[in-house]
């Protein structure tokens, strides 16, 4: 029992730091996006150095967490082969697979920007950034709670959250504008 525990600690951890990797990849899009619309040389400075930081932050924190988090996950679904009966663990499993679509998507973002290939704006990549919370939400709620005989509610509380962050982020986009 303390192994699978180091081992349900270790895939805490590197799920804790691939959330981290992913909440801040996209705000260095948006800032990325932002320097595009620079003067020169501030353009060029900027755009190097962010290329660095995404580079460094996506291969170095963000990969080997997602990486390590499913080897941990795979891990404990071994030595627990039950959970993945429960119906909470098949719908976070769900949850997960859409955790992973936006995070290659969020590589191929990533790729885009690092060829100086621009195809979204800043506002977009400031909405983009909350697909990543949703899904936390999701998950912690479902493996806390251990239900999935309520995930309609949870459904439903999770897309109230998304109308609540839209909202929030069109009052902050229009505050922005009036500065």
């Amino acid at each position: 029992m303390e192994f699978y525990n180091y081992i349900k600690s270790l895939h805490l951890i590197f799920v804790i730091t691939w959330f981290a990797g992913l909440f801040y990849i996209v705000r260095l899009f948006v800032y990325q996006i932002e320097a595009n619309d620079k003067p020169s040389p501030d353009k060029e400075i900027l755009q190097k150095q962010y290329k660095i930081m995404t580079y460094r932050l996506w291969y170095i924190i963000t990969w080997p967490s997602a990486v390590l988090a499913t080897i941990f996950a795979l891990l404990l679904l071994h030595l627990n082969p039950a959970f993945i009966e429960m119906p909470w663990m098949q719908v976070k499993l769900v949850f997960v697979f859409l955790l992973f679509i936006y995070h290659f998507k969020c590589h191929k973002m990533y790729t885009e920007l690092q060829n100086d290939n621009v195809k979204y704006t800043s506002n977009f990549m400031r909405l983009w950034n909350e697909g990543a919370t949703i899904i936390l939400f999701a998950v912690v709620f479902l493996v806390l709670l251990k239900n999935a005989i309520n995930w309609v509610f949870g459904v439903i509380g999770i897309v109230v959250f998304s109308i609540l962050i839209m909202l929030g982020y069109k009052l902050y986009k229009r505050i922005r504008e009036k500065q």
